[in-house]
């Protein structure tokens, strides 16, 4: 029961500190991706105008492959677009109610709503191709 209870307070701590992350992170100065959850994913999608999403889980390897590819798009296009990954594992609400069937999914919000979506790992060009279309919209003035 001990055990239990110190792998609780663990789990506690370790959720606190992606939260505080994800909060400080909630800008687009960013060049981390955000770390997403079922609690705050909705709240970073509305405050952010262009943001890429990656659900993954640790196990995939095809996720283990487009993951360093989000971490230096982030760096790339930091102040421009922000990032964040969800892992599915941990997170089933959202992924529900997006309808995530395979991993790794990209998708890519405008203004708090899906435009885009890309299912399997892609290469970096791809993913970048995708991203350049929003990016290029959303600087017109």
């Amino acid at each position: 029961m001990n055990e239990e209870n110190e792998l609780e307070q663990i789990r506690l701590k370790k959720i606190k500190a992606m939260l505080d992350i994800s909060v400080k992170g909630q800008n687009t100065s960013s060049k981390q991706p955000i770390i997403l959850n079922d609690n705050n994913f909705s709240t970073t999608i509305a405050n952010n105008e262009l943001i890429v999403v990656d659900f993954w889980a640790p196990w995939c390897s095809p996720c283990r492959m487009v993951g360093p590819v989000i971490e230096e798009l982030a760096a790339k296009y930091s102040g421009k677009i922000t990032f964040g990954k969800m892992n599915v594992d941990e997170n089933q609400t959202v992924p529900n109610n997006f309808r995530i069937m395979s991993i790794p999914t990209i998708i890519i919000f405008n203004h708090g709503k899906e435009v885009e979506r890309s299912v399997g790992a892609y290469p970096k060009a791809h993913i970048e191709a995708m991203l350049k279309r929003y990016l290029a919209n959303n600087h017109k003035e």
